[in-house]
């Protein structure tokens, strides 16, 4: 796996946003996942429930969960 982080430096430009939905519920999508030429799509919840898994076939890994903080009212 090339890597694995909670910031991406190979997609730095690349932003989920609300239109983006998680591939298993459906809610609004803060984890992107690269498998080769494929891409997943995860809530924060499906994402750390499946991340064991996933990393050892991922190429690239961008979460964003940390959105969910910063867009919480005080």
């Amino acid at each position: 796996m090339s890597q694995i982080s909670a910031e991406t430096t190979e997609h730095d430009s690349y932003q989920l946003t609300a239109a983006d939905r998680c591939d298993s519920c459906g809610a609004q999508a803060y984890i992107r996942v690269a498998i080769g030429d494929s891409e997943l799509l995860f809530c924060a919840h499906h994402g750390r429930r499946h991340q064991e898994k996933l990393e050892a076939v991922a190429t690239d890994w961008l979460d964003e969960s940390r959105r969910l903080l910063e867009d919480s009212p005080a």
